[in-house]
């Protein structure tokens, strides 16, 4: 049976400033990302359905093709689809309209007109899906604040809260700079990816700092020790997070895949974080900084 074995880094080849080049420049483009985002559009991302209200229509549509069942979905309703997309292989598919666009009894009425099956109907007022954002917000908030509270608890000292606290940030931001350019909408569920990558980004970096703070052996053996197990586990989670998406999109169920999606960028970006930047600023704790 193959074995996973995570090489060992050799540290002493690189400075502080080195390590930290590339995941602060990835973080710096992520935020100028997100930031011409706001600038344009008035939202960090964009929000989905839960958060602006709408309609999502799933209906079966009798078609010879995908692209016959699309153009007959376009001509049956008014107002233009916020988007469009197959469920599978089947002749199903998930119509969703903003909720300025139309109500939902029209979209139905007209989805009926045009001979169309419907499964099912979703809708969220604009009202309430105001209400919805600020809390999914205050949410993530909290949770970011509980987070870093509790490591400034655990350690008691600036330098490695600070570590941790600033790659759990670059974990967030870097997926939602990501979902701009990938077109993926915020929702609740994606909103609870992002607050899952919170708990992944504190655990490997919980886990490096415990290992070269408060355990026996010299700087490089511990982060090594702390690699083998922080890797693994993140590079687990990675292949677990890629298959449920690579199935979801198949399948058409889209927010799976974007919560796949999301997850596995966000792992990547914390193996970057933690390996990198965090090891770096511990490092020159240890060695230049007040642990002297």
């Amino acid at each position: 049976m193959a074995r996973f074995e995570v090489p060992e880094v050799d540290y002493t080849r690189y400075d502080n400033r080195q390590l930290a080049a590339i995941p602060l420049a990835v973080l710096i483009v992520a935020l100028l990302v997100i930031g011409g985002s706001y600038a344009t559009t008035g939202a960090p991302v964009d929000p989905g359905l839960d958060f602006t209200g709408g309609t999502e229509l799933r209906i079966a549509v009798d078609a010879p093709s995908e692209e016959q069942a699309r153009d007959r979905i376009a001509e049956a309703f008014a107002a233009t689809p916020d988007s469009v997309q197959r469920v599978g292989t089947g002749d199903v598919y998930v119509v969703t309209f903003q909720a300025s666009e139309a109500e939902t009894d029209e979209l139905e009425a007209q989805a009926e007109a045009a001979g169309f099956e419907i499964r099912s109907i979703d809708a969220v007022s604009a009202s309430f899906g105001a209400d919805t954002q600020r809390l999914a917000l205050i949410g993530v908030g909290v949770a970011f604040a509980g987070m870093a509270l509790l490591v400034f608890g655990l350690f008691r000292t600036l330098v490695p809260s600070v570590a941790v606290v600033v790659s759990a940030f670059s974990d967030i931001v870097i997926p939602v700079a990501l979902m701009n350019l990938l077109g993926i909408e915020l929702s609740l569920g994606t909103v609870a990816a992002l607050l899952m990558l919170i708990g992944y980004s504190v655990d490997s970096d919980i886990l490096l700092n415990n290992s070269v703070l408060r355990r026996s052996g010299d700087f490089y053996e511990s982060t090594y020790r702390a690699m083998r197990t922080g890797v693994t586990m993140t590079l687990t989670s990675i292949a677990a997070m890629a298959v449920m998406a690579v199935v979801a999109s198949f399948f058409g169920i889209g927010l799976l895949a974007s919560i796949g999606i999301i997850l596995v960028f966000g792992l990547t970006a914390d193996l970057m974080n933690t390996y990198l930047l965090n090891v770096s600023l511990l490092r020159w704790y240890k060695f230049e900084g007040v642990a002297r």
